[in-house]
């Protein structure tokens, strides 16, 4: 599958740098007002910079993950995925 990642990199403030394993790279990007629910931990930079890459999939600790296949497709598209 094209849309596992294999490498992210938190950036400050509220980025990641991402790669696939095809090769594709890009941006995912949170503005604050997607940090809600589930999301409401990534809000500390302490625990956003905890992102690491398990089984293809950008995770954190307390079980928060994004998803690849759509992080890919609009990276693909784009460049870059905004989360709002």
């Amino acid at each position: 599958m094209n849309w596992n990642v294999v490498s992210v990199e938190p950036k400050p403030p509220f980025a990641l740098t991402v790669r696939f394993s095809d090769g594709t790279e890009g941006t995912v990007r949170f503005e604050p007002s997607h940090f809600t629910g589930v999301f409401e931990m990534l809000r500390k930079p302490e625990v956003f910079r905890q992102a690491r890459v398990e089984c293809g999939t950008v995770t954190w600790p307390g079980e928060i993950d994004l998803a690849p296949d759509a992080m890919y497709r609009e990276i693909k598209r784009s460049g870059e995925w905004v989360l709002r």
